[in-house]
């Protein structure tokens, strides 16, 4: 069975900050090198992240 680990910000992202503002639990932050990063330990996987992304930036990582 695949399990869901994850979600990704990729190289595709547009830096509109819609995740950022969607996110419930606040799990999506600037990295060092101004990419934005998903924190994995404030995750809740709800997925609100991906569905709001306009450009398709946020990306489900399964194990």
């Amino acid at each position: 069975m695949t399990a869901l680990t994850a979600y990704v910000v990729t190289g595709a992202c547009a830096g509109c900050g819609a995740c950022l503002l969607t996110c419930p639990e606040h799990a999506i932050r600037p990295g060092q090198d101004g990419a934005l990063v998903v924190l994995d330990s404030r995750c809740t996987r709800c997925g609100e992240c991906a569905e709001v992304c306009p450009v398709d930036a946020v990306l489900e990582v399964r194990e």
